[in-house]
């Protein structure tokens, strides 16, 4: 079977925040598109907390699957409480699909949990420095490779501008 990657789908603030009271602390509908762009199609694995916040559940065009110790339920995604069968699922959902990533979409405890087997990130890094009660890990530059970067400009609507980065996690050959 072909490789199905593990990609987390971000947006971090300047200070490393991602959320506040289970939210994101801005809006910007133009970094949301691009994760409409870079999710759609694709497996997304979230947590309750995420999947609680998500204003059209489930995200339409994906298969959800939400990781939960507390709920056993939730209409439209499928349920894991265990980490590692949630994973295996979502990545025959990606072959399913056709699609060689399964996207990792929050909170701060997944992303943290299990950035040690992620291969690519997307992350939206946000000029700005809110408070927050959830952050992102720090990354090491050693384990990681940009492969493009990409400035934005606030569009009309936006709290802020934001820079577009792809990573790829470096491989020992």
């Amino acid at each position: 079977m072909t490789h199905i990657k593990l990609a987390i789908v971000v947006a971090v603030a300047k200070n490393g925040v991602i959320g506040r009271d289970g939210d994101l602390p801005w809006r910007i509908p133009s970094d949301l598109r691009r994760f409409k762009q870079v999710t759609l199609g694709k497996p997304v694995v979230m947590g309750r907390k995420t999947w609680d916040s998500l204003p059209r559940k489930p995200l339409p065009g994906r298969a959800n699957f939400v990781i939960s110790r507390s709920v056993t339920a939730a209409a439209g995604a499928y349920v894991f409480a265990d980490v590692e069968a949630c994973l295996e699922e979502a990545r025959g959902a990606a072959v399913e699909a056709g699609v060689d990533e399964v996207c990792l979409i929050g909170g701060a405890q997944l992303y943290a949990d299990l950035l040690p087997k992620v291969d690519r990130i997307y992350l939206t890094e946000v000029d700005l420095e809110p408070e927050g009660d959830a952050g992102f890990p720090d990354l090491s530059p050693e384990e990681w490779r940009e492969v493009s970067a990409e400035s934005v400009e606030a569009a009309e609507g936006d709290d802020a501008g934001f820079t577009l980065r792809v990573l790829d996690r470096v491989r020992a050959s």
